[in-house]
């Protein structure tokens, strides 16, 4: 999902804008959207992660370097949620209307929506505190898969590896991937039967069977993102998934979709470049984008999935 602060302001970006294709892949893609217009809802950030919605139509999203969790209400009304967040990334929300973020200070966490308490649900990994989580996904079971890189972590780092980590309803954590250069973004299909991973270091997205809950097997290439003219090997930040199980890849591209199958269907831009991604709204057609120092929204055709996060 994110990099390290002095790479955010190094990125293949300049002044803050997205870099372009020398193609014509940047428009509206069919069948998915955007159908209007694509809007900063707020602005003025220092780095804009992490993205996600609750049923009551609010969203949150985090503000890295700010060390702060923002709400913005179903009015578009911005508030602080917490100023204390420990450098959240990655949020969801599961079905006790917590909001579980990956703590890049080393923790996955759930803070209660209306009392803001704190519950640790995953600290430590064979003793030592994890890198810096960094993005995650909540399946029906009650578990977490997350990814833990190496952005912002200490060095040297304390799990010794970048590795993907599911921790099961009890609390119980497993490592499942450890020989990918920097896994950010992580999603389910809507089926849970597949379970993407999208590092950074490397220009293909990869794609696991999951046997069952934090369980899953040998890993393949699901797509090669695009890449930006006079570059190779760079790879993804974060993602979201809709009903239909096409995947929206953040890139230095813009938004990258991608079919089930893993065919490019075409590529969405921002003003900024994006780092993460997901559906929100009444009936889940509106997509938010964090990117740098904004979050837009765009509204879409394409309906998002909504995780059941443990709910029965």
């Amino acid at each position: 999902m994110t990099r390290t602060l002095l790479s955010f302001l190094t990125l293949a970006v300049v002044a803050g804008q997205v870099a372009r294709s020398d193609d014509d892949d940047n428009k509206a893609v069919p069948g998915i959207g955007p159908v209007g217009k694509i809007v900063k809802v707020h602005g003025g950030f220092k780095f804009t992660e992490g993205p996600t919605a609750d049923r009551d139509g609010n969203l949150y999203f985090s503000d890295i370097p700010a060390n702060t969790i923002h709400k913005v209400d179903r009015d578009g009304k911005l508030s602080v949620f917490t100023d204390k967040s420990n450098h959240t990334n990655g949020l969801m929300v599961n079905g006790k209307n917590e909001i579980v973020a990956c703590e890049m200070d080393g923790r996955i966490v759930a803070l209660d929506v209306k009392t803001k308490k704190v519950r640790v649900i995953a600290g430590k990994h064979d003793g030592k505190r994890f890198n810096a989580p960094n993005d995650l996904v909540l399946d029906k079971a009650g578990g977490v898969y997350f990814t833990d890189p190496v952005f912002r972590a200490p060095k040297p780092l304390p799990q010794g590896k970048l590795a993907v980590y599911y921790v099961d309803a009890k609390g119980k954590v497993t490592r499942l991937i450890d020989n990918l250069p920097n896994p950010n973004g992580v999603i389910l299909s809507p089926d849970e039967k597949t379970l993407y991973v999208i590092p950074s270091g490397q220009a293909d997205m990869m794609a696991y069977p999951v046997m069952s809950p934090g369980k899953i097997g040998d890993g393949k290439v699901f797509c090669t993102l695009k890449q930006p003219k006079g570059k190779k090997g760079t790879g993804g930040d974060g993602l979201t998934v809709d009903t239909k199980g096409n995947l929206y890849i953040t890139s230095g591209l813009g938004l990258q979709v991608f079919s089930p199958a893993g065919k490019l269907l075409g590529i969405i831009p921002f003003p900024e470049q994006p780092a993460n991604v997901t559906f929100g709204g009444p009936d889940m057609k509106t997509l938010y984008v964090t990117a740098r120092t904004s979050l837009y929204s765009a509204p879409m055709e394409a309906v998002g999935h909504r995780f059941p996060a443990g709910e029965k």
